[in-house]
């Protein structure tokens, strides 16, 4: 049986114009793979209401962060 390790991604907003309500800028979101969203420079990001919308690859910046940190963003703090 194959094995795949997943590695959850996530991004900083570098820009919310037009989505005010949706992306705070500055603030690291959780993106979720999408190769069709991508091959149109979009970005699937959980956002603000907490499911999962398309927005331009521009808006955001990839970081990697701590396992620690990943792990808190994924499971909550304890």
């Amino acid at each position: 049986m194959k094995t795949e390790e997943t590695h959850s991604q996530f991004a900083v907003c570098i820009d919310n114009t037009g989505y005010p309500a949706s992306l705070e800028v500055r603030k690291i979101y959780q993106v979720l793979p999408d190769e069709k969203a991508a091959k149109h420079k979009l970005v699937r990001v959980i956002d603000e209401s907490g499911e999962d919308y398309l927005y331009p690859q521009r808006f955001f910046v990839p970081i990697e962060l701590p396992h620690a940190a990943e792990e808190a963003f994924l499971h909550g703090a304890s």
